[in-house]
C-alpha cells in the first residue's frame, strides 16, 4: 500500500532526530573541518528552517549528541574513527564541543540525548525507548554524517521497525558527491527520500 508523505510524517507519530549538531562536529572549531564546511553549505541552513516548522506542527524534536570522558572510560577504542576523535576537539560532558549549537535549540519541548559510545544514537542512547514511549513510528533523520552516523541511524531505525524519512538537503557528508551516492544507492532503498521544502510544506498549517 502506497503511503503519502503527509501520512508518513503526520505529527502524532513523527519525530525529527538530529544527529551531532554540536560544536565539535559542525561548530566553528569543529575537529573535522571538511565535514563542518560541507554541512554549512546546505544541510545546516535547511535544518534551521525545518526544526521550527516541525515544532509548530507538533512534531517532536530529539537531538542526539556524543560526548567522551577525559579518561575515555566507556567509549570505543576499536576503530580509526575513535582515535581521530580523541585527537580532535574536547567533547567532555558540558563542553562546547559536546553541546548542541544554539541555533538549533534546544527549545523547551525538545529532548536531548547523549551517548559516549558507538557511531549512532539508536544503540548508544535511550532513543528507541524514548521514541516508543512517545508513540513515534516515523523518524525524520537530519544532520551528519552521510559517511558513518546517518547510515547507521537509518539502518538501526529500520531494523527496529521504524519508517525513516531523509530530507536529502538536510544531511551532509564528505566529499559531497560521495554523500549523494550514499543517498541514491543505499539509503533510498531503506528510507523515503524527500527535501526540506517538501517537509515544511507538508507541515504547514
Amino acid at each position: 500500500m502506497t503511503v503519502t508523505l503527509t501520512e508518513l510524517v503526520s505529527p502524532e507519530h513523527t519525530a525529527v532526530v538530529t544527529q551531532e549538531l554540536q560544536g565539535a562536529v559542525v561548530g566553528p572549531d569543529a575537529g573535522l573541518r571538511m565535514l563542518a564546511d560541507a554541512a554549512r553549505i546546505q544541510a545546516l541552513p535547511n535544518i534551521h528552517r525545518l526544526l521550527p516548522a516541525a515544532r509548530v506542527a507538533g512534531v517532536q524534536v530529539v537531538h542526539c549528541l556524543v560526548h567522551r570522558r577525559p579518561d575515555g572510560l566507556g567509549s570505543n577504542h576499536n576503530a580509526r574513527l575513535f582515535a581521530a576523535g580523541r585527537r580532535a576537539v574536547d567533547i567532555t560532558p558540558g563542553s562546547p564541543g559536546a553541546t548542541l549549537l544554539p541555533e538549533f535549540g534546544p527549545e523547551p519541548s525538545d529532548l536531548v540525548l547523549s551517548r559516549c559510545h558507538g557511531v549512532g544514537p539508536m544503540g548508544g542512547t535511550d532513543l528507541d525507548a524514548v521514541l516508543r514511549n512517545l508513540g513515534v513510528s516515523t523518524i525524520v533523520a537530519v544532520g551528519v554524517s552521510l559517511n558513518v552516523a546517518i547510515p547507521n541511524l537509518v539502518m538501526d531505525a529500520v531494523n527496529a521497525g521504524y519508517r525513516v524519512v531523509l530530507p536529502r538537503n538536510a544531511v551532509a557528508g564528505v566529499p559531497a558527491e560521495y554523500g549523494e551516492a550514499v543517498i541514491d544507492n543505499t539509503l533510498s532503498l531503506l528510507a523515503s527520500i524527500t527535501t526540506t521544502e517538501e517537509l515544511v510544506q507538508t507541515w504547514r498549517p
